[in-house]
């Protein structure tokens, strides 16, 4: 993520961001991949670190390299853990509009079927269809009824697309 998107996603007051369970579970799981391959190098650093000089010891310099990158990437997941609002879309009780978390299926002005579902910033993947809530197409979509069209800016200029089915997963059982 670019500053320029960090900028565009939508907040929440007190900065907070939109997140499905499944992604805030993906999050932490990641989080817990990483403070464990932290473990490990930290062990192999300081077993570099007792072989003597440092200034060529390639096992500690690549160490201390790779513990930057895990500490860097532990810090943002940590924030955005912190940050999340999880939202879970199978409680929407407004079914009937697009909100966070709707599986949405458009038609495009050729006539193609377009199908995306709206996630948070971190779980967005196009090759998915799962798109960003701060993507123009989310922001076009959301608060869209079956049959309203939206007009979604793209670098092409304005696109209209009309809303053919909105989505929502089962809410479970209790």
């Amino acid at each position: 993520m670019t500053d320029d998107d960090e900028a565009r996603t939508p907040r929440l007051p007190q900065g907070r961001f939109y997140m499905t369970p499944a992604g805030h579970a993906a999050l932490r799981a990641e989080r817990e991949a990483f403070r464990a391959e932290r473990h490990r190098v930290v062990e192999i650093v300081s077993w570099a670190a007792g072989n003597g000089d440092r200034s060529e010891n390639a096992d500690y310099k690549e160490g201390k390299r790779r513990l930057r990158e895990i500490d860097r990437r532990l810090r943002y997941l940590t924030q955005r853990l912190d940050a999340a609002e999880v939202v879970d879309p199978a409680r929407q009780a407004r079914r009937d509009q697009v909100f966070f978390g709707a599986t949405v299926t458009c038609l495009n002005e050729r006539d193609e079927e377009v199908t995306v579902t709206v996630v948070g910033v971190d779980e967005a993947d196009m090759a998915a269809g799962k798109i960003s809530v701060g993507s123009p197409m989310a922001l076009a979509l959301l608060g869209k009824r079956v049959g309203d069209e939206a007009t979604v800016r793209t670098p092409a200029g304005p696109s209209t697309v009309e809303v053919t089915a909105i989505r929502y997963p089962d809410a479970p059982a209790n």
